[in-house]
């Protein structure tokens, strides 16, 4: 069965993604890119995979986030995203704009009722190298 696998990352808008990437490293020991950070975890069932979340600030303007209006979004890992929109389409979810491939893994995304952006996310097979 198609499911979710885990948090895949959190993002959120900010009026300086800058200034609060300082913070985070300064106050709390995020090392950070400009896009953003990786927590780097092993996979439960096959520790021999390695995986990653994401945690990333993003200007107030995105459009990334859009069409929800609140300041963050939920990418969520997948075990199999195409699986996984085919049963929520039949259960009446509609997807937001087209899916992504590329070599990050497949992206897609669906609003939940509380107007949450989620971003569903399969992750390559060779996730980290």
């Amino acid at each position: 069965m198609a499911k979710v696998t885990g948090i895949g990352g959190i993002f959120f808008k900010t009026k300086d993604p800058a200034q609060s990437r300082q913070w985070y490293r300064e106050h709390l020991g995020v090392e950070s890119e400009e896009w953003g950070a990786i927590f780097k975890w092993r996979n439960f069932d096959n520790p021999d995979k390695k995986c990653y979340t994401v945690f990333s600030q993003f200007k107030e303007d995105t459009e990334y986030i859009k069409p929800s209006t609140l300041p963050f979004m939920i990418n969520l890992r997948v075990d199999d995203l195409e699986a996984l929109l085919e049963k929520l389409k039949e259960e009446g979810i509609t997807q937001t704009g087209k899916t992504d491939v590329n070599d990050f893994g497949k992206f897609a995304w669906v609003i939940d009722p509380d107007g949450v952006k989620l971003e569903l996310w399969e992750p390559p097979a060779n996730e980290i190298e």
